[in-house]
């Protein structure tokens, strides 16, 4: 299985990453990094929330997510039939294992990397990096080298981070921060993610 799958659109499309720009170039457009952190669920649905919204004005949308591997995710399903929304997978699945450790930072460090040359190409108007927080959290990646990267990004472009522990670093860099905290979870009823709603 590869380090990284690609959904949605044309296969060919995928295997170069373009140098020109997509969606509206108005002057007056202004990118956001916005970061969505905190204990509780629906940090990634409110960045697809966006995504969606984005979409709906011809923008041009990649989502990038690590941590989370393969798995028929309701979204990700939509994703292959959407125009103008690319998808990478850049994860194993939640990293607990030990044993797994090194191979889970390479493949970490090879999904950075391939996140770093979509936010350089200015072919997108939202970039999300889903689950991104835990890469400096679990010692996968210097927090140094993620603000470098979001501090370069084209001035139009859009960056929302997801995930638990946002590092100060990232909350300081970043325009706008939301924490979403827990009151309460169905599983802590003993109720399992569904179909649908959790995935």
């Amino acid at each position: 299985m590869p380090d990284i799958l690609v959904i949605g659109g044309k296969a060919g499309d995928r295997q170069q990453i373009s140098t020109r720009g997509g969606g509206d170039k108005s002057m007056d457009r202004k990118g956001r990094v916005i970061i969505h952190t905190g204990d509780g669920k629906g940090k990634t649905t409110a960045a697809l929330g966006t995504a969606f919204r984005a979409l709906g004005h011809g923008h041009k949308v990649c989502v990038v997510q690590f941590i989370k591997g393969p798995g028929s995710y309701g979204e990700r399903l939509l994703a292959k039939k959407l125009e103008n929304l690319d998808w990478h997978i850049c994860g194993k699945g939640f990293v607990f294992k030990k044993e797994n450790i090194e191979e889970d930072k390479k493949t970490a460090e090879k999904g950075f990397a391939l996140a770093k040359e979509l936010i350089d190409s200015d072919r997108y108007d939202l970039i999300i990096l889903d689950e991104l927080t835990y890469l400096p959290t679990l010692g996968f990646l210097p927090v140094e080298t993620i603000v470098e990267a979001i501090a370069s990004k084209p001035a139009r472009l859009t960056i929302i981070i997801t995930g638990r522990n946002a590092a100060p670093e990232l909350v300081e860099i970043a325009d706008t921060v939301s924490e979403i905290a827990v009151v309460k979870h169905a599983y802590q009823s003993g109720i399992k993610a569904q179909k649908g709603v959790e995935f």
